[in-house]
């Protein structure tokens, strides 16, 4: 015959400490699966275009049929020693990108740093200089793009010396500051104060040793 079995159920701010550990625990299991990334993405795609990065995209499938392009980003993280994050697109010069990426990001000094050296080796090379950045291999980190450089002179000039090297270390450099804000995000909603407040706002409940209920 049926039964009626009564069980006590906590929020979290009802728990023990160690019962609110499992009840996080749980959350940080399954309480990311969906594109926290996104945000990140769209700021870096600003970014991008600011310096004068076209991002390829690629198709998606969505739920209910069809497809959407996405930007061609990747990343793997955060544990492995291989982990890390690229992209794939074309960039050429953009006139003003310094003083642009400082009213955008005023207080990021590394993206001042990256739209600077792009500025000086276009300079040495009459802003002429153009790079392909595609993604190669399995992992996913700055030195899985392949980048090459070109100077698109009508009196057909070489580059200068330096000029493959520099925009390589430059890009790839932008690929390395992906990371650490996708690191930094991810380290924030894995926080105790962001899972705490994900797990109040979903109104989650537990049994007393911070089991999930229902």
């Amino acid at each position: 015959m049926p039964e009626i079995i009564e069980t006590t159920v906590y929020r979290l701010d009802e728990l023990s400490g160690a019962a609110k550990e499992k009840a996080r625990a749980w959350y940080r299991e399954g309480g990311l699966d969906y594109d926290w990334f996104e945000s990140v993405y769209d700021d870096f795609e600003r970014i991008c275009a600011i310096i004068g990065i076209r991002l390829d995209t690629h198709p998606v499938g969505l739920f209910g049929g069809g497809t959407r392009q996405k930007p061609a980003i990747w990343f793997s993280g955060f544990w492995s020693q291989g982990d890390g994050a690229c992209f794939e697109g074309h960039y050429s010069h953009m006139k003003g990108a310094s003083r642009h990426i400082r009213d955008y990001a005023p207080k990021d000094t590394e993206l001042h740093r990256v739209a600077d050296a792009l500025e000086a080796i276009q300079r040495r090379n009459f802003y002429q200089l153009r790079a392909n950045v595609t993604h190669c291999g399995r992992h996913c980190h700055e030195c899985s793009m392949s980048i090459s450089v070109e100077r698109d002179s009508p009196n057909r000039q070489d580059m200068t010396a330096d000029a493959e090297d520099a925009v390589t270390g430059v890009l790839r450099g932008l690929a390395r500051w992906l990371y650490r804000q996708l690191e930094r995000e991810y380290e924030y909603l894995t926080s105790d104060e962001a899972v705490d407040e994900a797990i109040s706002a979903n109104d989650y409940t537990f049994t007393e040793t911070g089991h999930r209920f229902g």
